[in-house]
């Protein structure tokens, strides 16, 4: 493990992280209590978690190296030091992939322009092929590249059923989720639901970083909801592949529906998001209804 000398002058805590990596190390230090990293703790406190002197040592690095590090001075974090890092944390699996991306030496980019992205003509063959499974492919950035015809009706059947084929006119889940009331209605966990978009956009906006298409994204969001904007400022990172929804929809009433999320091979960020409801059940009524 990489080790630093601790003789070297303590940061504060006034020293504000300037980088992603300083964000997220921040904002999971504020979550852990020095009880929960088993950290003695003496005298008032003027942080809610971890002082960044207490990570250190849980860590096995200097106040100095960790300042450092947030702060994008440091470039060349071993694993072992991000293992240590990660491990002090508690970070999950998602939490931890996420620190890695992170902390990993990348030339720094101007943000350059999104080249448009497009429909993969095999992944919207696919999903006209399901039928009555509903089917959306989504960009990176949640831009809808295609849905079939089922993926519409379940989940946006007051927009254009075209609009996805036409770059100015395409729908953005994320945007549709927190500046759409027909969205925000459909799902009975809206709360639920946006955190989890939330965390999902974090997870891949590490890979993405240069991309001007997310800074502007997460822009226009950040302005026009205060509800994302405290969700991002929350750091929550978690990708996501499985789990259920429920639904009220304004046609068929409740649902609940399976989700999974298949990545493309290709590693542009492009995922197909299907739902599938328990075979027998009133949501697989009401499904076949709906697609009918």
């Amino acid at each position: 493990m990489d080790r630093q000398p601790y003789d070297c002058p303590v940061a504060t805590e006034a020293d504000r992280p300037v980088t992603e990596l300083g964000e997220f190390l921040r904002s999971r230090r504020d979550r852990l209590s020095p009880d929960d990293a088993g950290v003695s703790s003496y005298g008032r406190r003027r942080v809610p978690g971890l002082r960044r002197e207490e990570l250190a040592q849980l860590a096995g690095v200097s106040v100095t190296y960790l300042t450092r590090l947030e702060q994008g001075q440091s470039q060349n974090a071993s694993d072992s030091v991000i293992d240590a890092l990660a491990r002090a944390l508690r970070l999950d699996a998602d939490e931890r992939a996420h620190l890695f991306a992170l902390a990993r030496p990348t030339p720094v980019k101007r943000p350059r322009p999104s080249r448009p992205e497009t429909a993969k003509p095999g992944a919207e063959q696919l999903l006209h092929a399901m039928g009555d499974v509903p089917a959306v492919l989504l960009g990176r950035f949640n831009d809808i590249l295609a849905w079939n015809r089922s993926g519409h009706r379940l989940l946006a059947g007051h927009l254009d059923y075209d609009a996805p084929a036409y770059e100015e006119e395409r729908p953005n889940q994320m945007k549709l989720l927190f500046l759409d009331e027909h969205t925000r209605d459909l799902y009975a966990d809206w709360a639920d639901e946006a955190a989890l978009a939330v965390a999902s956009l974090r997870f891949v906006a590490a890979r993405f970083a240069d991309d001007r298409r997310l800074a502007e994204l997460v822009g226009n969001l950040s302005m026009n909801s205060a509800e994302f904007a405290r969700l991002w400022a929350g750091y929550d990172v978690r990708l996501c592949t499985s789990g259920s929804k429920r639904f009220r929809h304004p046609e068929v009433g409740q649902l609940t529906l399976g989700y999974e999320v298949l990545h493309l091979p290709e590693g542009n960020g492009q995922r197909i998001l299907t739902h599938t409801a328990e075979p027998g059940s009133d949501s697989s009524a009401a499904l076949r209804l709906l697609t009918a």
